[in-house]
């Protein structure tokens, strides 16, 4: 029977780490085990992927898709997930719903170029919505359950930034006349 006294590890359970560079007596001193000069040799070398010159395999393999950079940014919102939040109250069938509302109920997140309603799930509840975009399904269900949507124009933000930075340089040409 052990003891707590007795309790050690395995044989081999622990390794203590080699102390590199620490004299010739260690086994591992001078160039600790990186051999003589060179850019290996140094500390702090990042080359990593580099191939000695032949073409690296990051840039051998074929490339596939494509990222659309005037690709809207929407918030997919269900007609399911907005039946859940009338039954929880939590969100009220009273007033225009918008992005803001659905936004503060939860289920909007992200979406920098406004909310878009799609028709996964059924609606009975009569909302009306003001938001960017609806699929034809989503809208008819709205529709047919008494309530209407209102589609508004939404500004993309890359324009917003080219609007506001063309309407400063005007100004400052302005200013200069």
């Amino acid at each position: 029977m052990t003891k707590l006294n007795d309790i050690r590890d395995n044989e081999g359970a622990r390794h203590r780490k080699m102390r590199v560079g620490r004299g010739i007596g260690s086994g591992k001193g001078k160039t600790a085990g990186r051999g003589q000069k060179g850019q290996k040799s140094r500390e702090g070398v990042s080359i990593k992927g580099f191939e000695g010159g032949q073409m690296p395999l990051h840039m051998r393999i074929p490339k596939r898709g494509f990222n659309n950079p005037f690709a809207k940014d929407y918030a997919e919102v269900n007609l399911g997930q907005l039946q859940k939040l009338v039954d929880s109250k939590a969100l009220a069938t009273d007033g225009v719903i918008d992005h803001a509302a659905l936004k503060a109920a939860g289920v909007a997140r992200g979406g920098k170029d406004g909310v878009r309603i799609l028709a996964k799930g059924a609606l009975s509840a009569k909302l009306s919505f003001k938001v960017a975009g609806a699929s034809a399904a989503a809208k008819a269900a709205i529709e047919a359950a008494g309530g209407s949507v209102e589609l508004i124009e939404v500004v993309p933000a890359a324009e917003k930034a080219a609007a506001k930075k063309n309407s400063v340089r005007d100004a400052k040409k302005a200013a200069r006349a």
